[in-house]
């Protein structure tokens, strides 16, 4: 650019100057109001290819989710997957042209035969939609057109802990972020006075497989990102309380003193889990005042106490948990999780799986009905599901009263529900087996991308450099899932 087209770019009078001022300090203020943090330096690896974080990529059709984890893997063929043809054919070896070599795990590598074995349970048609769903679920059943069943559901791992790794956090190894994470990095919280990211824990009747913290890490992002568990004690966040006879003023002091120490300490050395640590006191005391409120379920009206039933005043159970997340996400929390242990039925799964589906049905209808009554299903994504399936085939002796059903990842069924989801139809299918898909298969990745897609996230574009390398959920996959988006 030549030196006099410099001068006239920059040749403007003193009216000129103060009217574009204007302009540019009203586009500023109103930036500031609706990303706080856009004009901070500290952006670094914590910037997407085209946005800094808390801005989505595209207009989101859900603001929060909530994550219903059946922990332990229910089995989709006494839920929401009907196969007769199981029923007919009980007893008979399970074709080898349908496993097609299929790998096993240490549990049943050494069977000799593999009985197919039918749903001991009924199945009925529901809704407008007709969706076969299990007698064991008939409160689900009766919200059938409000959710979307998944049927096609496949993923890598076969046994729990990589599976529950890979479909909380996107690998099977730990030291991943998990998608709780994620959403908290790329959008932020909608409540300053409480974590973008919040845990529940409750465990069922049946036999449970054990829920770690890697499942809800932060990974190598800022640990402001790990979700936050709460606990079913008198205390539902440790350590949240001040010390007896410490005053809120004197409280208040201290956490003033400890910030200057940290912010020194940052000036010196530069690490960032330094000022995470400052923002991380700040968050407790806030919640000192939020969280009290928001667990005190006893203040919901009779209504809501008969819709989720007596259970949900007990802390620490499904019900319990399930009305705590619809407190959390009304009040802003961006990703609610919630794990319920107790669905790895190997053995006797005609009498452990009646119990798990009664601690949960109920409860998971009431969460989409008082969403939809409250209007807020529509901006909330709700989505119930474990981490695999289980096989069609009896794991060890054929009983048509009293079997079990062992690990299966080739084909699995969830439900989701709002927050763009297309309601009331079933998207994918398995074979007549139950076995293989035949028809829409949905990897985890592809879950992963569209569930950030609805979030309004690229999965391509929200990435963190680690180690060199730039990281995101879906790692180097994934791909939308259209069909079940509205």
């Amino acid at each position: 650019m030549s030196k006099e087209i410099k001068e006239h770019l920059f040749n403007i009078n003193r009216r000129q100057f103060f009217g574009r001022a204007a302009a540019g300090i009203g586009g500023l203020a109103l930036g500031s109001l609706l990303v706080p943090d856009i004009f901070s330096a500290k952006g670094g690896a914590g910037l997407t290819e085209d946005l800094p974080l808390g801005i989505p990529h595209f207009a989101p059709k859900a603001k929060r989710v909530i994550y219903l984890f059946q922990n332990g893997a229910p089995s989709q063929l006494e839920s929401f997957d009907y196969k007769p043809t199981l029923n007919k054919m009980a007893g008979e070896d399970l074709p080898e042209s349908i496993r097609n070599g299929q790998r096993l795990t240490g549990m049943t590598a050494n069977q000799t035969r593999f009985p197919l074995v039918g749903s001991y349970f009924d199945f009925k048609q529901h809704g407008q939609s007709g969706a076969y769903v299990s007698e064991l679920f008939p409160n689900i059943a009766k919200i059938v057109d409000d959710i979307c069943i998944v049927r096609s559901m496949n993923t890598d791992a076969i046994n729990h802990d990589p599976a529950l790794t890979f479909m909380q956090t996107g690998a099977q190894v730990g030291n991943r972020a998990s998608m709780g994470a994620w959403m908290s990095y790329g959008l932020g919280s909608e409540n300053k006075n409480l974590p973008a990211f919040c845990v529940l824990l409750s465990k069922g009747r049946g036999n449970g497989q054990g829920v770690y913290s890697k499942l809800w890490s932060n990974g190598f992002l800022e640990s402001t990102h790990q979700g936050v568990v709460f606990s079913s004690g008198e205390d539902p966040i440790l350590y949240l309380n001040d010390p007896e006879n410490m005053e809120k003023s004197e409280r208040r002091r201290m956490l003033d003193k400890l910030s200057e120490l940290n912010a020194m300490g940052y000036e010196e050395n530069g690490d960032p889990e330094v000022e995470a640590k400052i923002k991380q006191y700040e968050m407790a005391y806030r919640m000192q005042t939020a969280v009290p409120e928001l667990t005190d379920l006893a203040k919901e009206p009779d209504y809501i106490i008969k819709m989720y039933g007596p259970e949900c005043l007990v802390p620490g159970t499904y019900a319990a948990n399930a009305l705590l997340a619809r407190k959390l996400s009304e009040s802003g929390v961006r990703f609610v999780q919630l794990y319920h242990q107790g669905w790895d039925q190997h053995g006797n799964l005609t009498g452990e799986m009646p119990m798990q589906a009664q601690d949960v049905d109920r409860a998971s209808a009431a969460l989409i009905m008082d969403l939809k009554q409250r209007g807020l299903l529509d901006e909330t994504l709700v989505i119930w599901g474990g981490e695999f399936g289980r096989t069609n085939y009896c794991q060890g002796s054929f009983t048509q009263e009293n079997y079990g059903r062992d690990h299966h990842p080739r084909a699995y069924s969830i439900w989701m529900a709002g927050g763009g989801v297309k309601p009331g139809i079933v998207y994918g299918e398995t074979d007549e087996f139950g076995y293989n898909i035949v028809k829409d298969p949905v990897h985890v990745h592809d879950f992963h991308a569209t569930v950030m897609h609805l979030m309004g996230l690229d999965h391509e574009k929200l990435t963190f450099k680690h180690l060199g390398r730039r990281y995101r959920l879906t790692d180097v996959a994934g791909k939308l899932v259209p069909g079940i988006i509205a």
